[in-house]
């Protein structure tokens, strides 16, 4: 059998703890249950990984990775309102997708904040300055300045905003729901770049209908406990 490099094993050891995560809890993620999602030895992780938390340390990196990459893929080079909304989309399409990834980092953060380090703070910060730079980069390309104040403004709402969508989304997992709430959270967001930036773009698509009730309650939880 072939010798499998030590960074792809590296590489694997996360994505399994990140599965673990989502499906167990950072409390059942053990190093033994995290080697097994992977397939190999529990003796090869503690060779990647001298600790476990030299594990989670990595996989945290992991996560704020993600969220980068998921920010630079969405960036549509466009000016400021159609920047925003691309990466807003972008982000809650990505939740829809990935919601094991997004359980995990859910469980993540909250454990994070119990521990001394600042790993959960480190994830928030790393993708809110990807995103602050985006931001900064079409205000400057598309020659309409907006001022740091506004630019901060707008990386917390979208942040704010696609997470939000993504706790209601972990817990009600209906995607016809989530496709609808996606427009709806869009137009949030359009109606405060017109009133702060001049304009936004139009909706790509049509306005979605009426929402139930039902579907109006579920569209205001932003918070759950994951303890």
């Amino acid at each position: 059998m072939a010798r499998i490099p030590a960074a792809e094993r590296r590489a694997e050891l996360v994505a399994a703890a990140v599965r673990v995560i989502a499906a167990d809890g950072v409390d059942g993620a053990t190093t033994r249950r995290i080697a097994q999602e992977a397939n190999a030895p529990l003796a090869t992780l503690h060779y990647c990984f001298a600790t476990k938390e030299v594990l989670f340390a990595a996989v945290f990196e992991h996560v704020a990775g993600q969220y980068r990459e998921v920010l630079t893929r969405n960036d549509v080079h466009g000016d400021v309102a159609i920047t925003a909304r691309a990466l807003l989309r972008g982000v809650m399409e990505w939740y829809l997708a990935n919601p094991d990834f997004g359980a995990a980092t859910v469980e993540l953060i909250s454990w994070g904040q119990r521990q001394e380090g600042q790993q959960a703070e480190m994830v928030y910060n790393e993708a809110s300055a990807t995103l602050r730079a985006i931001l900064e980069s079409a205000a400057t390309a598309s020659g309409r300045p907006v001022d740091p104040d506004t630019i901060d403004a707008l990386t917390y709402i979208v942040s704010t905003l696609s997470d939000g969508f993504a706790l209601n989304w972990l817990v009600f997992t209906d995607p016809p729901a989530a496709e609808r709430q996606i427009e709806l959270i869009l137009g949030v967001l359009d109606a405060w770049m017109a009133a702060h930036l001049g304009d936004a773009p139009a909706p790509a698509a049509p306005a979605p209908k009426t929402a139930s009730p039902e579907e109006a309650m579920r569209s205001l939880v932003s918070w759950v406990s994951v303890e």
